[in-house]
This record gives C-alpha cells, structure tokens and sequence, in this order.
C-alpha cells in the first residue's frame, strides 16, 4: 500500500492521527498517540513482520508468547503480537475480512496480548518498589489494551488517507483503482475515500447499496 511522498514520514503520520483523534473525539495520553505513530513509521518499511505475524494461528503466537520462560522475551513477544494485530487490522482489516477471518477475534488477541505485556511492566514494578511510580507512568500498553478498537479505528483513517493521497497523486486513476477506493469506501464511508472519488468526478452516494454518479 503506497505511503504519500513527504518530507517527514512520521510528521505524516502524527498530523493524520491526531486528526483522526479530534474528528473521532478520542482521548489518548501523547505517550500512547507517540507509540502509535512510531508503530505505523515502522511499518512502512517494506518488511516481513505483518506476513510474519499471521504466518501461524494467532491462537498459537499467543499461547507460546505468554508461556515464554524468560520475562522480558516474553515481554517482547506480547509488545511484538499486540503490534502487529493492531497496525494490521487497522491498516489492512477489509482483507482480512475478505479471508474469512473475524475482526472481533483478532482484536481480541491484540487487546489480551497489550495486557499481558502490561502485567508484566506491574509486576516488575512490584518487584523493584522505588521504580514502581516510573513504570505505571511508561504502562502505556494498558492504555493501548483498553482503547484497542479505537486505535485500530484511527489507523484505518491512516490507511484511507494513505489510499486517497496515492491516488491523487497519479494523476487520472485507473479504472481499477477508482473501484479499489470505491470498494474500500463502501466498507468504511470514509469521508476521506469520498471526497477522492469527488475529485475524479464520481459522486459516492448511499441507498440499499453505496451508488456512483
């Protein structure tokens, strides 16, 4: 999926997302809204870890994470699970949908994998008293737990943004992209998506079923 050519890819990001917090009416820590958008700067570098993530039954890739005898591998484990759920059912949720795989239950898996790692980051807190105040402030996977379906919410709107920008930017669209956006606003009523179509001419309209004019 193209990323819109600009100077600062993370100052990309962060304008979206608190974008999409404000129109959403979010509330988030900076802490939180900071790892969301280093976690989609480092997920636009072409690499394995979404196909990495869904290469085995999340099931699985949860059950060895919290069953990890080392503490801060299994720590990373879970960060790393929870990481990829939630960029890649944000980023690339119509697909999974069109593979037949429940959003609710991948979501599912993120939110327990963020909350496992938070238990975690307590109890070495307890373990170590003085540093107990200073952990719970850094706890942001709790956050992250708690506000999953948000969160994967806002990346959508990254996505949708990303989709638009990519098309605006080449000019007259194919034919097959066009469909590409109207497909994917028809899932999502994404404003951004619409008001793309506008651009090159096409009306997005909702009866029964979403029409173009």
């Amino acid at each position: 999926m193209p990323i819109v050519a600009t100077e600062s890819i993370e100052e990309f990001f962060s304008e979206i997302v608190e974008s999409s917090m404000r129109a959403r009416g979010v509330s988030a820590t900076e802490v939180a809204t900071n790892y969301v958008v280093s976690l989609l700067k480092e997920f636009a570098r072409p690499d394995e870890r979404v196909e990495t993530t869904f290469s085995r039954p999340l099931t699985f890739l949860l059950d060895e994470a919290l069953h990890t005898s080392n503490l801060g591998e299994r720590f990373e484990r879970l960060r790393l699970l929870g990481d990829g759920v939630l960029y890649t059912t944000g980023f690339f949720g119509d697909h999974l949908e069109a593979r037949g795989v429940d959003p609710q239950y991948v979501i599912s898996i993120g939110t327990t994998a963020y909350e496992n790692a938070s238990s975690l980051l307590h109890g070495s807190a307890l373990a170590v008293k003085e540093r107990d105040s200073a952990v719970a402030k850094r706890d942001i996977f709790r956050e992250l737990a708690s506000k999953f379906v948000v969160f994967v919410q806002v990346i959508n709107d990254v996505a949708d943004t990303a989709i638009a920008g990519g098309a605006s930017s080449a000019g007259d669209a194919s034919a097959k992209n066009l469909l590409t956006l109207y497909e994917r606003w028809l899932k999502t009523g994404s404003d951004t998506l619409a008001q793309t179509l506008s651009s090159h001419g096409l009306v997005p309209t909702r009866g029964g079923k979403g029409v173009l004019q």
